[in-house]
């Protein structure tokens, strides 16, 4: 775990799952202040990490936005702080924090429940481009 960056936010996302490799895309596709470093869950390192700060992945469907030494946040928080990151019209995302947080976790939760079904799933994990590699852990 010392050698986690501490200036990155690591993103632990479902390395299987398309939806999740098409967000990973965006976010870096949009990432200009190189913010984010992505593990996939199914690594190793996202085994090390979720065990680390003590979540049961058997209670949990999501993605996790983990600030090494700071904080971690999972499912509809993770996705909000992602995107506020992001900065532009992706902060309006904060607007959401208003809700309740079992409000906004069971809209994420059915469309993690249903991801496979909607956007389908690879084998394995996807295997980061060259100029891509950086950004993964």
């Amino acid at each position: 775990m010392e050698n986690l960056p501490r200036d990155k936010k690591i993103i632990l996302f479902d390395g299987v799952c398309n939806l999740c490799d098409s967000t990973v895309q965006f976010i870096i596709k949009r990432d200009k202040k190189d913010i984010f470093r992505f593990v996939a869950l199914q690594s190793d390192l996202g085994e090390e990490i979720v065990n680390h700060i003590g979540i049961d992945k058997t209670k949990t469907d999501s993605i996790i936005l983990y600030e090494p030494g700071t904080a971690y946040y999972y499912k509809a928080e993770a996705a909000i702080k992602i995107a506020a990151q992001l900065g532009g019209l992706f902060t309006l995302m904060n607007i959401f924090t208003i809700l309740p947080k079992s409000v906004s976790n069971s809209v994420y939760d059915y469309i993690a429940k249903n991801r496979y079904k909607w956007y389908g799933k690879k084998d394995e994990c996807m295997i980061p481009t060259p100029e891509m590699k950086a950004k993964f852990l």
